[in-house]
């Protein structure tokens, strides 16, 4: 018999029906020569310290740093994982032959891979990789099986993530607990993580910033020329300077990103006196128009997405958690709807464009409330074949998997939640093959000279005297824009949404776009300039979607997708970690929601000032380490390297804090997490 083995009782289910394997068996499937079971994810895990060495069950500084000499695994406490696993040892150690059939993906190679071992599984092991579970996807798989060997660096990278994980957190969090806890507090436990704890500073160093803000008073100068409003501009030099360091820091990781050109920006006079001097001195002096400017332009239809983009995007328009949204859209995939959603990359393989016109027949007959909601939007795209551009479909952008797109296979029986990811994932697999928007951006420059009170001397010894105001070379520079649409292209996807704000991006923004009357250059007359106070405002609290992005890129919160790609390379966590990372937070009472904001507890604010070790709170050192991971997966870098810088790393982690004779310490509460002796991420 081939054993094949799953990580869901329901996705095993998909398996055997297609292979043929329906006799119904406690804890497995069988017919057709095959054996079909399942986990329930992980059944496994490393072992606690005290199975490593009976010294280490009581927590004791004098025992630090906890450092096996050899890892194990062992199987979770549990009476169902129990039975299960013994019906899945059973079928391997009879088996011919085995298929691995885990999600396709680190942690569930890892998985697999632990309940093999633990088994005593000694036959040959296939693996099966698909990024959907449609009968078509199972299919195409199990036609190209793959040796187990070649994911041996995807189980070592997984392993080495769970190692690390153990290492960091059972020693941290030890540490940090005997030396900082509460006096006479013995159930006090400050929990430690590789991830949770950077992403724990990255919420309390915004939390700083928010509450030293001093507000800084400026001034604004405008004026209204023909009924339209211009601005005061100046060149920005710090946002230059800032566009100069994102090029150097893409271009360190391999990218290229052009420079804008100059940028100009409204001025700010710093007094209100300085405005009004400048505003007496242009009033009387008319505004001359000194250049009109009208570029074309588009604008490429949103990326496809990924799971951190969709979570972004279902927080900040349907107020969803990034954990709910993870759940949605894995239930989605597993009711072959969607495709394997773990994913870190919004570009397609080439070998999916053949299947996207059946993708697209597939949204031309899905029905919802009896409406095919997607029939007008799929209609322009029949009759021809399908736009390919390389801002979808790039091979060198994709290694295991796929953006987020919908499968073909009309849903049916959908919550309201899972009608709303779905939707936004349909509407962006269409937009991409739809033209680009395109705009006509019109700029106007204006010039007002300033007139200033000029004193003379009239002889030796004699007191100054003002004339009369006489004009200057001195110009204030005035800038006016508008846009017009010339072809929504894509954004006619959006706009027919049913639902409010279902758009990948902003559905529409007409808002910002006006069209200007008709300037010519040269011309001018009269104007009225004002002075509006304005005062800065602090930065905003995260928020779930903020905190994600902040995540993927290390803490460096950007809009510009090529430097967010670039800056991915050295994100906190994985994508389907980051969701459960969140959770962690809120579950140890280190941080709390209120409405959307995210804000730090007082233990959550108390832990973090305490460490001083910068690769336990800093962003961008953890996501070097997270780097480390991805190479080990592709064969970049040494496992075992890994692992000894680890070690090292806790080792003088442990001294240096050893070493603090302060007496600092973190409240107790009453909320923080009871002692379990567990490491944390």
């Amino acid at each position: 018999m081939i054993v094949c083995i799953a990580e869901k009782p329901s996705v095993a289910k998909d398996i055997a029906h297609v292979l043929g394997a329906n006799s119904q068996h406690d804890g497995y499937m069988e017919g057709n020569g095959y054996q079909v079971t399942w986990t329930f994810g992980h059944l496994c895990e490393l072992k606690e310290p005290h199975e490593y060495n009976p010294l280490w069950k009581t927590w004791s500084l004098r025992q630090l740093p906890m450092i096996p000499p050899r890892f194990g695994i062992k199987l979770k406490a549990d009476k169902g994982i129990e039975k299960q696993f013994g019906t899945i040892q059973r079928l391997m150690q009879a088996a011919e032959g085995i298929i691995n059939c885990g999600d396709a993906g680190q942690e569930g190679e890892l998985i697999q891979r632990w309940v093999m071992q633990k088994a005593g599984a000694k036959c040959p092991v296939k693996r099966l990789w698909i990024s959907s579970l449609t009968e078509e996807a199972i299919r195409e798989g199990f036609q190209n099986l793959k040796d187990q060997s070649e994911y041996q660096s995807l189980y070592e990278a997984g392993l080495a993530r769970a190692i690390g994980d153990w290492t960091l957190g059972m020693n941290a969090t030890r540490l940090y607990t005997l030396k900082y806890r509460q006096r006479g507090v013995q159930n006090q436990v400050l929990s430690i993580g590789r991830v949770q704890t950077p992403t724990l500073a990255l919420i309390v160093r915004r939390q700083h910033e928010i509450e030293n803000f001093v507000p800084r008073q400026s001034w604004i100068l405008s004026t209204l020329y023909r009924d339209t409003k211009f601005t005061a501009i100046g060149r920005d030099e710090d946002a230059e300077a800032e566009e100069a360091a994102q090029i150097a820091e893409a271009a360190k990781q391999g990218k290229t990103m052009k420079s804008k050109g100059p940028i100009f920006k409204q001025i700010e006079y710093a007094t209100e006196q300085e405005g009004k001097d400048i505003l007496e001195g242009i009033k009387n002096n008319n505004l001359t128009v000194t250049s009109v400017s009208k570029r074309k332009g588009s604008e490429s239809a949103p990326r496809l997405y990924d799971l951190t983009s969709l979570q972004v995007d279902c927080n900040r328009k349907f107020g969803f958690s990034a954990d709910t949204t993870l759940q949605l859209i894995q239930s989605l995939y597993e009711k072959k709807f969607a495709t394997y959603p773990r994913v870190d990359t919004t570009f397609l393989p080439d070998d999916v464009y053949p299947k996207c016109p059946q993708i697209m027949n597939g949204l031309f007959l899905t029905k919802f409330a009896n409406q095919q909601i997607y029939a007008e939007l799929v209609r322009p795209l029949g009759g021809k074949p399908l736009k390919k551009s390389k801002k979808v479909f790039d091979n060198s952008k994709v290694t295991d998997h796929h953006a987020i797109i919908p499968t073909g296979v009309p849903p049916q029986g959908l919550t309201d939640m899972e009608q709303k990811v779905f939707d936004l994932i349909a509407r962006s697999f269409i937009a991409a093959f739809y033209d680009d928007c395109t705009f006509e951006t019109t700029t106007v420059i204006g010039e007002v000279p300033v007139s200033r009170p000029q004193t003379t001397v009239t002889g030796e010894g004699e007191a100054p005297s003002a004339t009369a105001a006489q004009s200057t070379q001195e110009v204030i520079t005035f800038r006016a824009t508008g846009k017009h649409i010339i072809d929504d292209g894509w954004k006619v996807v959006f706009k027919r949404s049913s639902a409010a704000e279902t758009a990948n991006g902003d559905a529409s923004d007409n808002a910002a776009e006006k069209q200007l009357p008709a300037f010519t250059k040269g011309e001018s007359g009269p104007h009225i300039p004002s002075l509006t106070e304005k005062w800065t405002t602090p930065p905003k609290p995260y928020t779930e979607a903020t905190l994600l992005r902040a995540m993927e890129t290390a803490g460096k919160l950007v809009d510009n997708e090529e430097l967010r790609d670039a800056l991915k390379e050295n994100g906190i966590g994985r994508p389907s970690t980051r969701a459960a990372i969140i959770e962690t937070l809120f579950r140890r009472h280190y941080i709390r929601k209120e409405k959307t904001s995210l804000w730090a507890t007082p233990t959550g604010v108390q832990l973090i000032g305490l460490i001083h070790e910068e690769l336990l709170k800093s962003a961008e050192l953890t996501g070097i380490w997270e780097k480390k991971l991805r190479q080990i997966e592709h064969h970049q870098y040494e496992t075992r390297q890994f692992i000894d810088e680890l070690k090292q790393m806790v080792g003088d982690m442990v001294k240096q804090v050893l070493s603090d004779n302060s007496s600092r310490y973190v409240e107790a509460t009453g909320d923080e997490p009871k002692k379990k002796g567990k490491g944390n991420k």
